[in-house]
Order: structure tokens, then C-alpha cells, then sequence
């Protein structure tokens, strides 16, 4: 049996009819940059997170860099970021100028240590960006009074969380920005490259509407200096037809990681994610914690099941960051997980027969050593 690490394919030809549909009305109507299939994709996507505005983007690291562009964050600034995360995270941070400061994970949830955050806190910090990672809220509860009583901003780093909750309250609207990444492998994905931004607060939204256009409110009038980060029409129209499914798929997700708990159980030397208490997990990734994992991952190719790492290299040792001075040590937990971390195929449509063939592999290579 073969088993991808992600199958698109099967997820378009599940909905090729409303998808063919969504793109042949956007050619009809010739409306390929931002427009009313971007506007109403927008509307729908905010109201899905009980959320006032969005800002359709053409990219998650355009999102994050938005967002620090209308917050005016740049150079003699500093934002604290999660060392496990997607390289995007901290270099929208660098993008606008200023430094991203790094704290290590939980080692329980894998995203930010609270309690590690405050000692990271200089006179030149204007804000934390929370990363909810693989799907699981971070503790964005405690790191919001945090911020709050340091005079923070808090954003969220949401391309791994759409729908994602803690205690029923959605990702994206605990800080003052959520930022949304619609790559196609993400749990929300386009069909090429995507991103939004959600928010409650509307002088931000129109700050950033016009940031993303150029600095303009109105065509070939330019208040500030911006970029062209505008949505396509037609990735517009696809996610509004993908978002309706969403739902189903997410909670599709969620059975698989149960199942997934369920055969691994009895192999001891895997550890599953934990879910933490009050958070819906939407499992964007099902990484595990094993032994051997280069071992493991050539032994699961050669049966054809297809892993990934997330990631390999925590940011604080990337090449990019050398000049910030951080050394191997620096984040010990960040860096031990990198060499354990493994990620298995996960998506909407793996079926039960997938997940059991996967779980017996791994069984199989840790019975055999």
C-alpha cells in the first residue's frame, strides 16, 4: 500500500464540481485581482472565527508582515517569536526591520513557553507573536496577560489553526491580529498562494486594506507605503467553496488523530501528540516524537508510506540568524525535538485501512530493533 503525506488530488475530484464551477464564473467575470470573489471569501472567513473584518492576502508571511508593517514595528524594535516554528514567522519580523527574539517551546504542546516569555520582555519589545503549531492553540489565554501587562501587542501566527479554538474561542482573536496562511497543503488551502488577516479592530482593518494595495484607499492615490499583496480572485473564489467543507474535514482530522492514538498505543517508543486541556486540536500535522527517526523515515519509504519534519532546524540556529548570536544549547528543548520530531501522513482523506498500514510499519521497524 502507498500512503502520501498529503493527497490534494482526491480532495479536489471529492468537490471538482462546486470548484470548476467557483473558477469558471471568476473567468466569466474577468475578476482576477482582489474583487467580489476575494470580498466575499473575506466576509465568510471572518464570520467562521467570530470575527469582524479580514484581509484577503497573497501569502501567510504577507500576512505577518502586514500586520507588523500597520503596527509600525521596525528597526531599534524587538518581537518575541517561538523558536519552533516556520521560518516565515520570524522573518516578517526581519522583513519590517526589527528583531525577532527567540524563546523555546512546552514540551508537551510544542508551541510557546509561557513561562519562559516574560525574561525575553526588553524595553525594545512592541509585541509577541503566538504560534499556534501543527493545529494546537498555543496558551493564548496566559500570553495575552502577559501582553497586556507589559503593554504588548499580541499577534497570532494562525497558518497551522484555522478553526482552531481554546475554550471555544477561535484562533485569531485573542491578540490584536490573526494571520492565515492558504498554502495549499495547509487544512484551508488554495490552489496556489494565499493568506489572510483577521481582526476586530477597524482601524486596523483599513489600515492594512490599504497596505496591501499599494498605500491606497482609492486607485492612484497613495497615503502610505505599501505592497502588493492582494488576493487573486480566482484563489478567492476556490477557498470560499473549500471553507464550506471545512467543518467536516476538521472534525475528518480529528477522527484520524484518534485512530492514529488508538494503533500507536502499544508502541512504546512513540510519542503521540497531547491535546491540551480546553483546546481544539485541528491536527494541520500529526507529528510524533520517536527514536531513530532518520532509520524510521527511510524504513517507512521503502514501504511507501511518506513522512515529513517539522522542523528540522529550529530559527534561532538558521544560517539567516547567525548574526543574532544564538548558539546550540541556547533553546534546548526547541533543539532536542527537532531530531525527534516526525511527522505522518495526515489529511481529510486518509482513510482508517491508511492509517492502520502506517501504524503496523512503524510497529514493525521498533518490534524488529
Amino acid at each position: 500500500m502507498k500512503v502520501n503525506f498529503l493527497d490534494l488530488k482526491t480532495q479536489y475530484l471529492n468537490i471538482k464540481p462546486e470548484i470548476d464551477d467557483a473558477i469558471q464564473q471568476v473567468l466569466d467575470r474577468s475578476a482576477f485581482a482582489a474583487g467580489p470573489f476575494v470580498k466575499a471569501f473575506e466576509e465568510h472567513f471572518a464570520a467562521a472565527h467570530q470575527c469582524k473584518f479580514c484581509v484577503g492576502v497573497n501569502s501567510g508571511t504577507a500576512a505577518l508582515h502586514i500586520v507588523m508593517m500597520a503596527l509600525e514595528i521596525g528597526p531599534g524594535d524587538e518581537v518575541i517569536v517561538p523558536a519552533n516554528t516556520f521560518f516565515a514567522t520570524p522573518e516578517a519580523v526581519s522583513l519590517a526591520g526589527a528583531k525577532p527574539v527567540f524563546v523555546d517551546h512546552e514540551p508537551d504542546y510544542y508551541n510557546i513557553d509561557v513561562n519562559l516569555i516574560e525574561k525575553a520582555i526588553t524595553p525594545k519589545t512592541r509585541a509577541i507573536i503566538a504560534v499556534n503549531l501543527y493545529g494546537q492553540p498555543a496558551q493564548l489565554d496566559k500570553v495575552k496577560a502577559l501582553a497586556d501587562k507589559h503593554h504588548l501587542v499580541l499577534v497570532e501566527d494562525c497558518a497551522q489553526s484555522h478553526l482552531a479554538t481554546l475554550n471555544g474561542q477561535s484562533t485569531g482573536t485573542f491578540g490584536l491580529a490573526g494571520c492565515f496562511s492558504f498554502y495549499p497543503g495547509k487544512n484551508l488551502g488554495a490552489y496556489g498562494e494565499g493568506g489572510a488577516v483577521i481582526t476586530n479592530d477597524e482601524a486596523l482593518y483599513k489600515k492594512m486594506m490599504m497596505l496591501r494595495d499599494h498605500g491606497s484607499a482609492q486607485k492612484y492615490h497613495h497615503d502610505l507605503i505599501g505592497h502588493n499583496y492582494r488576493l487573486e480572485g480566482m484563489q478567492g473564489a476556490i477557498l470560499d467553496v473549500k471553507l464550506k467543507h471545512l467543518p467536516q474535514w476538521t472534525e475528518a482530522r480529528r477522527r484520524n488523530a484518534n485512530l492514529y492514538r488508538k494503533y500507536l498505543a502499544p508502541v512504546k517508543e512513540v510519542v503521540v501528540p497531547q491535546e491540551m486541556p480546553g483546546a481544539k486540536h485541528v491536527y494541520h500535522i500529526f507529528c510524533i516524537r520517536v527514536p531513530r527517526r532518520e532509520e524510521l523515515i527511510k524504513f517507512l519509504s521503502e514501504n511507501q508510506v511518506y513522512t515529513g519534519i517539522h522542523y528540522p532546524i529550529p530559527c534561532h540556529l538558521q544560517n539567516a540568524y547567525a548574526s543574532l548570536g544564538y548558539k546550540t544549547g541556547d533553546l534546548p528543548v526547541s533543539e532536542q525535538f527537532a531530531d525527534q520530531l516526525l511527522s505522518l501522513p495526515m489529511c481529510e482523506v486518509l482513510t482508517e485501512e491508511e492509517i492502520i498500514y502506517v501504524c503496523d510499519t512503524i510497529k514493525r521497524f521498533y518490534a524488529a530493533s
